[in-house]
């Protein structure tokens, strides 16, 4: 990952344990579609209890991998949301 933003310059982490909070979604939204998903399928098909483990587990394991860039955009989002005055200024416009 580059330490800062390649057109802007913002800096991605800025201080040590920053990425906490892509953690926490990370970790929301894979429960959100685990815990979904799982009473989805129960209620539309009915597959056994071993065979429902199998695949939310599985999803449980892979879906964060694929999710974390993710999830830290939307940390970086969240963030510059609610303290835009801590971005840097353009500074290929002086």
């Amino acid at each position: 990952m580059h330490l800062n933003c390649l057109s802007c310059d913002l800096r991605f982490e800025r201080e040590q344990g920053y990425f906490v909070g892509a953690i926490y979604i990370n970790y929301a939204v894979t429960a959100i579609i685990l815990i979904t998903g799982f009473f989805s399928l129960d209620y539309l098909i009915k597959p056994s209890l071993g065979l429902q483990l199998a695949v939310w587990c599985t999803v449980g394991v892979c879906f964060p991998l694929l999710f974390f860039r993710y999830s830290r955009s939307l940390w970086l989002a969240v963030d510059y949301f609610f303290s835009p005055e801590d971005a840097p200024v353009d500074r290929r416009e002086a």
